[in-house]
């Protein structure tokens, strides 16, 4: 079980990136080195290597094996992919730290069901010596390549002053500083038959009344008649995170002292009515979401259909109930996270 452990790991896809690298192809068949990525050699042996990799994964997945010459064009692919990356890592002299790879070494090793760094040396080395530093090295490579990553993607990311008011302005740019707003809140419905130009005259009236009072329960008594009802409240000092999202992005809009537009909804038309914004010292919870994603890409060997059909295959094998890492580490197109199982981390709502 260790053995196939290893070699599934040892064949896992790196991480990714937007890169530029001198690539020189070999057309010989015959020669044994294949590919020129920098100043490092593609040997023959490796692109064998993978190629009957991709053959078995796609045998065990029991999907279409494409022809030779394009397995082995995707497998060529990928190898390039790899190594263009840590020829960037070493020109870059990008290094993770001991304690963090130690720290990813002992993740991988307690996956594998061993709980310390010195049981997972010995129980490697004595199935294959030398294979703890193999895979150490492995491991390291990786965080290389994903600090790299995280380096590539900040530098082509500008946030200007603007971004960063709009931001502000939205309900989670208010729950980040802990912002609190008193609102009242009016909802006006009708009984089955009222017709919805009825309802909007009534509640434009109640809208122009709340600008000009506070007065929740005078309003409601004054405009609930002949099948409307209005009724509202006042909801006190809330953070936008606690209130329901439309009525946030409503309420984050206005000043104080102004009403918002009339919000219609299901159960009839909401206005609130900003009374005081301040700021909280309560630490605010904002919503993420950990998210993991299959990308399949068209490219020169695999067309729009055959990739369509391809995430047809697996969509039905997830809802079948296998297990997503697995399908994302074995078919995703995007290796910056598919050696993750297709990990994207935790992204707040937007971000995406």
């Amino acid at each position: 079980m260790m053995n196939q452990q290893l070699k599934r790991f040892f064949k896992a896809t790196t991480l990714a990136l937007l890169i530029s690298s001198s690539v020189s192809v070999f057309a010989a068949t015959s020669d044994e080195v294949v590919a020129v990525v920098g100043d490092s050699a593609i040997l023959r042996s490796d692109l064998d290597q993978l190629t009957s990799d991709l053959t078995h994964q796609l045998q065990a997945q029991k999907l279409p094996i494409p022809s030779p010459q394009e397995l082995q064009q995707q497998a060529l692919s990928k190898i390039i992919l790899n190594q263009a990356q840590l020829e960037l890592v070493k020109r870059y002299n990008i290094q993770p730290s001991d304690s963090e790879v130690d720290a990813a070494v002992l993740d991988y090793a307690n996956k594998q069901g061993v709980q310390t760094l010195s049981d997972f040396q010995n129980r490697l080395d004595a199935q294959f010596p030398g294979a703890y530093q193999a895979i150490r090295q492995r491991i390291s490579q990786q965080l290389a390549i994903n600090i790299l990553r995280q380096q590539q993607i900040m530098s082509r990311i500008h946030i200007s002053d603007q971004d960063v008011t709009n931001f502000l302005k939205t309900p989670q740019g208010q729950a980040a500083i802990g912002s609190q707003a008193h609102l009242l809140h009016l909802r006006i419905s009708g009984v089955n038959g009222t017709s919805p130009e009825t309802l909007t005259k009534v509640a434009n009236e109640v809208k122009s009344a709340l600008t000009l009072s506070n007065d929740i329960p005078e309003i409601s008594r004054r405009f609930t008649k002949d099948g409307i009802t209005v009724e509202g409240a006042d909801m006190g000092d809330r953070s936008l995170a606690d209130i329901p999202a439309e009525l946030a992005a409503r309420a984050a809009a206005i000043q104080t002292g102004q009403t918002s537009e009339l919000i219609p909804a299901q159960d009839g038309i909401h206005i609130l009515k900003l009374l005081d914004r301040k700021a909280s010292d309560k630490k605010v919870m904002i919503e993420q979401y950990h998210v993991r994603h299959i990308l399949i890409q068209p490219s020169e060997v695999l067309t729009p259909e055959q990739a369509k059909q391809k995430v047809d295959i697996i969509y039905k094998r997830l809802k079948a109930g296998e297990n997503f890492a697995t399908l994302a580490s074995t078919f995703s197109n995007d290796p910056g996270s598919a050696a993750d199982g297709g990990d994207l981390g935790w992204v707040t709502p937007g971000t995406m």
